[in-house]
Formats: structure tokens, sequence, C-alpha cells
């Protein structure tokens, strides 16, 4: 199985795992808060829902060799769609969306995958880019939602090695650049415990996350590899078990990864 085929059925677990957790919730639990800041369980849906109507879009528009962005027009008139809706109106319309994204990434054959181009919202990227995106997005978003009805609520062990797999994409994106200057430059140990793993969080002109043997480092961050994925994504709490030592603190950390 490719690393697209994985992804995919990664998405279709996550997919599946989000319809259990809010499938039962009345229009006012919906209305509950997510881990989102700011966002109830029912924002949550309308996030991963509208964002698969305009994935679902581009993704056809590649189809056809059409590289045209969503645009901040096409972004609004589908937005304008869900906000009106009762909360779980937004609910059956996420469950909508997502199964026909799902459904159009299932249909397309090893050929078709090979050839598209999907003008995504950050820029033009190939099939297996497109899936990793995605699935950050269906992952980080379902734990959101989960953790705001179970406390211990985590991220699923295949999806957290998944998402570790393009976390340098990620972290050098959505850092924060006071706080890189303020903390660089230096080389932070990242350590996890399971499995046992050692990267490097390097900060200087840019920030990365790349493995690192024999590299000398000023700082280290320890813990679980689903508690430190949550902290590079913005949602460290302080019982997830993640700590720092040398030089480096973990608020210092939450500012230099303040979530999306």
């Amino acid at each position: 199985m490719d690393t697209s085929d994985v992804r995919l059925a990664a998405m279709h677990t996550a997919s599946r795992r989000l319809g259990a957790t809010v499938g039962g919730l009345t229009g006012e639990q919906l209305l509950l808060p997510s881990f989102a800041d700011g966002w109830s369980l029912a924002q949550v849906l309308v996030h991963l829902g509208t964002g698969a109507e305009l994935c679902a879009a581009a993704l056809r528009r590649g189809l056809t060799g059409d590289l045209t962005r969503p645009s901040r027009e096409e972004i609004a008139d589908v937005f304008e769609q869900w906000i009106p809706l009762k909360p779980t109106a937004q609910r059956d319309a996420w469950q909508e969306a997502e199964s026909a994204l799902l459904g159009l990434l299932d249909s397309l054959d090893e050929g078709a995958r090979a050839a598209v181009t999907v003008p995504y919202f950050t820029g033009p990227v190939g099939f297996t880019d497109f899936t990793g995106y995605w699935l950050s997005e269906q992952s980080v978003h379902t734990w959101d939602a989960a953790v705001g009805l179970d406390e211990s609520a985590t991220i699923p062990a295949p999806e957290v090695a998944l998402l570790w797999d393009r976390i340098d994409m990620v972290a050098s994106r959505s850092r924060d650049g006071d706080t890189l200057t303020r903390l660089g430059p230096r080389q932070i140990a990242m350590e996890f415990t399971d499995p046992e793993r050692v990267l490097c969080l390097t900060l200087g002109s840019e920030l990365h996350i790349l493995p690192c043997e024999g590299a000398e480092t000023s700082g280290a961050v320890s813990g679980p590899s689903e508690a430190v994925l949550r902290l590079v994504y913005g949602r460290n709490r302080p019982q997830d078990g993640v700590t720092v030592r040398d030089g480096i603190t973990l608020d210092d950390l939450r500012a230099l990864f303040p979530g999306f």
C-alpha cells in the first residue's frame, strides 16, 4: 500500500471517528466548546465541511487541468451557505461534504493520481501531498471535537505516525516568527517515549524538525509522540505529560507553535 492509500484509509478512519463522536448529539450539545479556540463542536464541523467542499471542487478542477485555487469569493460563498444552518444541519452537511470528498478520492485510479495536480489553498500540490494536507485537517480537528467531550481523547497512533512524516513542512510554516528570533539560534532535542525516537528542532533563520543523530542540542522536550505532536500543532495541555529541560520552557514552545 503506497503513502496515498495509507493516508486515504486513515482519512476514512478519522471521518468515522468524528461521526461517532458527534452523531448522537443534540443541537444544544453541538454548541459546546471544542478545543479549537473560540469554536464550538458545530463550528469544527463547519470548518471541516466547508473545507471538504472546497477541496473537492479544487480536485475536480485539477482533474481537468485547471489550476485555479479557491478564491476569496468562492470561499465566502460556501461559508454563506453553511453559517445560517442549525447545528444539526451543519453536522449533516459536514457528513455529506466529507463523504463526497472521500468518495472522489477513492474513485481515482493510479494513473489519475499520478497525473493530477490539485490547486490547493497554499498552491499546486500532487495527489500524495493533497492527502497529507487533508489528513492533518481531519485528525487534528477531530481531536479538537473529541476532547471537548472527553478530556482523555487522543489522536490514534497510526495517524500520529503519518502526521509526524510531514511535520517539518507543517512546523516550518506555522511557527511564530518573533518567537523563533527570540529563541534561536539553537537546536532542541525532541525525545519521544513511545516509540523511543529523537528528532531535532532547529531554530535559526528558519525552523525545521528533522533527524539529528550526533547533533549538539541546547534544550530538550520529551513526552509521548502524540502529545509532542499536538504541541507542534498548538494544542498542548498541562496534563499531556510533555516536559522540557536545559534552558527552554513549555511557554517558549507554546509561543513558538501558536496553532491554527
